[in-house]
């Protein structure tokens, strides 16, 4: 299998296959009712495809003016090293330096080794100026 069996597309994941993709890539899953609600509210995203199979994804949340975070970067375990992920980020960055404000605010949280993939688009630890913080309703 090569990187030539794969393709990017610029669509929002179906919902079964972004639950999908969040639980066998290792994220903390979310709910069909979250994922339905939360999926349209997308300002964009990627699709990793190869054939009919959607085996990877990435997400671009925010108002759509001041505060954007990338999210939801996933690629099925059977597909990860590959260079995958940077083919998912690249379009992800692409997007970011096209169509955000100049003044835009992107973030994102960063799993650890992931870290250092970010990096490589740019995207620096923020501390010790300013930490990330999380709250998980019901929890």
């Amino acid at each position: 299998m090569t990187n030539d069996d794969y393709r990017i597309e610029a669509r929002t994941p179906h919902v079964e296959d972004y639950m999908r993709l969040r639980l066998v890539s290792g994220l903390t899953p979310f709910s069909r009712e979250a994922a339905e609600k939360g999926l349209p509210n997308t300002i964009f995203a990627v699709c990793l495809m190869r054939g009919d199979e959607t085996v990877g994804m990435g997400r671009i949340i925010g108002d759509g003016g001041c505060f954007f975070q990338v999210t939801d970067i996933a690629i099925q375990p059977e597909h990860q090293g590959r260079g995958l992920a940077k083919w998912i980020m690249q379009a992800l960055s692409d997007y970011i330096e096209i169509h955000l404000p100049a003044t835009a605010y992107v973030s994102l949280i960063a799993d650890v080794p992931a870290n250092r993939l970010y990096a490589q688009f740019g995207f620096a630890e923020t501390a010790p100026r300013s930490v990330g913080m999380s709250r998980v309703v019901g929890r």
